[in-house]
């Protein structure tokens, strides 16, 4: 691909918020789009920036005008603009665009794209790219990595007790807390290296400098409550989502079957579950409770893990039936990636309740303790691979949510 210089280019692809950037002399990649169309997007180049993709959306407004800004970026090559764009972000793929788009140019699916393009930009190990565009090798890594786990897990294997399931006999508990923690510093090492990457861009684009946004009584109240904004209101409780784009997108489906309601599940299953599984550890660690050991269906740790499980099961499987189903749009292309994290989700969840129920049966099953150890192998390769794959969502789009809220803050300021 080949940079060149242009000038005025926020011109062409739509200023940004302030105006200010018209006039300024910008890089652009010509191979920007071709790259882009490599991550899933349909071919953009028929859109003539009529905006009705921006006029239909429930989220665009004065602070995220999208799609149409993200696709000018891409047809004039602003890789920068794009990768530091907090819009990219805010959208939560409801179609409503791609069904208004009098080209038929697909806008929903390119920010699908443009998301993955940006994970994998920010990534600098090249896995993610690997993973999105090569789908038959990401496949082959994400078994070589399961299988890389099971095995070094079960080279350290004990007996397999037949009177009671003692899972960490079978596999030591210090291995598997000492490979968790191995792990959790490749996540933050990747995943903070990705943020911050991506929040230097932001803050760049939007004027914001980061050294003074924690700094002064009044902007630490600005930060601290555009952090609530993006990680409890948005993040966690899915306002945007389940209600401007759920009405958008006009979801006739039974409550039971919404999108908004199963990726909010999913999340909420999620954070319940890492939640339970802390408290686990922290009351193992002060002598209240040994890791594994069964308790009544009504102490806390457990009923929580419990009910968390269930909403994580419920909503992966939603997710996954209405790809399988192409329920709308916004779920018509699956890419493998896409699939190999619901798949990963899905199993971790399921092989979490089969190993509650192995430890309730009255006689010990051997099969129990072959079910511990591809849940967990299956577990840390899902963690391990948070930020090359979509789960690195979780990552990215509270920061982008973040920078949002500021914007808000400062355009009811003014």
């Amino acid at each position: 691909m080949t940079a060149l210089a242009s000038t005025d280019l926020d011109a062409d692809a739509g200023q940004s918020e302030d105006g200010s950037r018209a006039g300024r002399t910008t890089l652009i990649d010509t191979g920007l789009l071709e790259d882009i169309k490599r991550f899933g997007a349909a071919d953009v180049s028929a859109c003539f920036s009529c905006g009705t993709c921006t006029a239909i959306c429930p989220l665009a407004d004065n602070d995220g005008a999208f799609p149409r800004r993200m696709i000018r970026y891409g047809q004039v090559g602003m890789k920068d603009a794009l990768l530091s764009s907090k819009e990219l972000w805010t959208c939560y793929q409801c179609a409503s665009c791609s069904d208004s788009c009098p080209q038929r140019a697909e806008p929903s699916e390119y920010m699908a794209a443009a998301r993955r393009y940006a994970i994998a930009s920010y990534d600098k190990t090249r896995l993610a790219r690997t993973m999105y565009t090569r789908p038959v090798i990401g496949t082959v890594i994400t078994l070589l990595v399961a299988a890389f786990f099971a095995a070094f897990m079960y080279s350290a294997h004990g007996p397999e007790n037949a009177t009671s399931l003692k899972l960490f006999s079978f596999i030591p508990l210090p291995l598997i807390h000492y490979t968790g923690v191995a792990v959790m510093v490749l996540i933050v090492l990747a995943g903070s290296a990705g943020v911050i990457t991506m929040a230097r861009g932001i803050a760049h684009k939007e004027g914001v400098h980061l050294s003074t946004v924690f700094r002064g009584s009044s902007a630490l109240a600005g930060a601290l409550a555009a952090t609530w904004t993006a990680l409890g209101i948005e993040s966690v409780g899915q306002r945007r989502y389940r209600t401007e784009c759920n009405e958008a997108q006009k979801d006739d489906e039974p409550l039971y079957r919404r999108r908004w309601l199963a990726h909010a599940l999913t999340v909420w299953g999620f954070l319940g579950l890492l939640t339970a599984t802390i408290l686990d550890y922290l009351l193992a660690l002060i002598g209240v409770k040994k890791t594994g050991t069964p308790v009544p269906i009504w102490y806390p740790v457990r009923l929580l893990g419990t009910i968390a499980g269930i909403a994580m099961v419920y909503g992966v499987s939603i997710l996954i039936l209405n790809r399988l189903r192409k329920a709308n749009k916004g779920v018509k292309e699956s890419k493998a990636s896409d699939w190999t994290f619901l798949v990963m989700f899905w199993v971790v969840g399921v092989t979490g309740f089969l190993l509650e129920l192995s430890l309730y049966l009255p006689h010990a099953p051997s099969w129990g303790y072959w079910v511990f150890l591809f849940h967990v192998s299956v577990a840390m390769e899902l963690m391990l691979l948070l930020p090359f794959i979509k789960f690195a969502h979780a990552l990215y789009r509270p920061v982008a949510l973040f920078f949002y809220a500021l914007a808000k803050q400062k355009s009811v300021a003014s």
